[in-house]
């Protein structure tokens, strides 16, 4: 019994240094700047999640990034005037919003990539500029890339100031973030080797 449970304990400590290691790598490799600040692209879109997401989004189609904006995970009752509203953008250029388009029915990762993805191919879009929070651009991506593989996309990261990527270790909010944004990609990658979905994952 007592071998039983050392060779139990060294499984689980050896289980915990490679979620460990694992978890460096994966915050390591997350984007830290916009790589690609000048690439237009057909269609800027945006995985909502944080207002600074939508303000970039929207600030994006105004220096003409792109010819369209698509936001993803909108809530079901909210139209373009209010969330225009909600962001002190009232006066935001009236030719321009006839170029905003809203997704409705999205409430995770995995149902923003599918929502966009049905609206790329429904609008003849190849190439598309992602806007999401840096930390959540490695998941987006590999659901999105999962459901068109074939569209090109550039990858515009933003940065929200709660969240301390350059010292992650140091601040326990940032520290739960990233962990649990972690689990939620490594738990993605194995149901995509599986065939199967992610599930409901915000």
């Amino acid at each position: 019994m007592k071998r039983l449970t050392h060779a139990l304990a060294m499984i689980g400590a050896i289980g915990l240094a490679i979620w460990t290691i694992g978890l460096v790598r994966f915050v390591a490799t997350l984007p830290d700047e916009v790589a690609d600040e000048t690439t237009r692209t057909d269609a800027v879109v945006v995985f909502t999640g944080g207002a600074d997401r939508l303000a970039t989004g929207f600030a994006l189609l105004k220096a003409e990034a792109a010819g369209r904006l698509f936001i993803s995970g909108v809530g079901e009752s909210l139209t373009l005037e209010a969330l225009l509203q909600q962001l002190n953008l009232a006066d935001y250029p009236k030719a321009l919003r006839a170029r905003v388009f809203l997704g409705h029915k999205a409430t995770n990762t995995v149902q923003n990539a599918q929502e966009t993805a049905e609206w790329c191919r429904e609008e003849g879009i190849r190439s598309i500029r992602l806007v999401t929070a840096s930390y959540h651009m490695k998941r987006s991506l590999l659901e999105f890339q999962r459901e068109l593989p074939e569209i090109q996309v550039v990858q515009h990261p933003v940065f929200p100031l709660a969240v301390k990527q350059g010292q992650w270790w140091k601040y326990p909010g940032t520290l739960l973030l990233m962990t649990r944004e972690y689990t939620k990609f490594v738990i993605a990658n194995l149901a995509h080797m599986f065939g199967m979905t992610a599930g409901d994952f915000s």
